[in-house]
């Protein structure tokens, strides 16, 4: 392990500290960075993320995706965690927290807000950063595909239904061009690129070679990782400071949401007795979420500056270091599944 992965912890608090700073020192920096964005995915954010994906997409084996319906316990999981548990759930902990825990300490109009805003995280599973958890998990490469591309399939059905039951609101639009640019360009574009370099790889030194290349990129993986905890705090500095109460108050039942969303998850995969690599990716990809789809509703349907939108971005913040959490967990509890089974030739 290098030091990079040792000390991860350590790097990742002084990279918050770092954005927030900087933030703070020099927004016209980040305010630029924001605007460059299409569909409302940031094009800076998506080459970093380009960065952490890659190394695990170089491990997808095309031949070997067919084999992944033969074990349907780790897709079964996913699915039910990710649209029969999860978007119910936070919508309980929303009103259980601003309606009566948090009740004497915000107004009854910001409440509903910030309640809107966190449907809008748990309606919204993780499309993109679930590659990175599951690369830092060593999870299967295969299989982490078809479980991604199986949630994106029903998140382009189910979204707008069930956030709409649970917001009250009849008429609610779905931004295609944001749901769509982000699997285009966290799914279709890296997996084109690892695919590529898997085959010419492959032909020019067998499977050592791409060992040697995933074991060569993964310092600039982390370090990709480590600007995305910058900019994200970056763009938010100003919202830290100005607001800290209320994005504690915020940050508390969404805390509850991924801890409990990752422990319900991971005790069926090993209820399901799931291998490892099937397992950890399939309990971190409830536990994580689409942020980029969540802010761009919120935007559209409360305004920019409103508690809703507030809401999805505290879900951002707490993203990365809660999730680093639950991977290191994760890779210390891995003897409690069996070993994954061997590859068929």
């Amino acid at each position: 392990m290098g030091v990079f992965e040792r000390f991860l912890s350590l790097w990742v608090a002084l990279a918050i500290a770092a954005g927030v700073g900087l933030g703070l020192v020099a927004p016209g920096l980040f305010e630029g960075i924001a605007r460059l964005e299409w569909a409302r995915v940031n094009l800076v954010v998506a080459a970093l993320i380009w960065l952490m994906i890659y190394p695990m997409m170089l491990k997808v084996e095309p031949a070997c995706l067919k084999d992944v319906g033969r074990r349907p316990k780790g897709l079964a999981l996913t699915v039910v965690v990710n649209w029969l548990i999860k978007p119910f759930s936070m919508a309980a902990l929303g009103v259980l927290f601003f309606q009566h825990v948090f009740a004497g300490l915000v107004p009854a109009a910001d409440a509903q807000q910030y309640i809107a805003g966190m449907i809008l995280l748990g309606v919204a599973p993780c499309t993109a950063m679930v590659f990175v958890w599951s690369h830092l998990t060593d999870g299967d490469a295969n299989y982490t595909l078809v479980q991604v591309s199986v949630n994106d399939l029903i998140l382009v059905f189910a979204f707008a239904p069930i956030a709409g039951l649970l917001l009250g609101v009849t008429d609610l639009t779905v931004p295609w061009g944001t749901l769509l640019a982000s699997v285009v360009i966290f799914v279709v574009i890296p997996l084109g690129a690892g695919l590529l370099t898997h085959t010419r790889l492959v032909r020019a030194g067998g499977p050592q070679a791409i060992d040697r290349l995933s074991a060569r990129l993964k310092p600039a993986a982390i370090v990709g990782l480590l600007l995305t905890v910058v900019l994200l705090f970056g763009f938010q500095a100003e919202t830290l400071i100005a607001q800290p109460g209320r994005v504690a108050l915020i940050a508390v039942p969404l805390l509850l949401q991924s801890y409990g969303i990752f422990a319900i998850a991971y005790g069926l995969a090993r209820t399901l007795r799931l291998p490892f690599n099937v397992a950890a990716p399939a309990a971190l990809i409830g536990t994580s979420n689409f942020f980029e789809l969540a802010v761009a509703v919120a935007i559209s349907l409360f305004g920019l500056n409103s508690g809703a939108a507030l809401a999805t971005v505290v879900g951002v913040l707490i993203e990365v270091p809660v999730m680093l959490s639950l991977v290191a967990f994760a890779n210390r509890t891995r003897g409690w599944f069996p070993a994954p089974p061997p590859a068929t030739p």
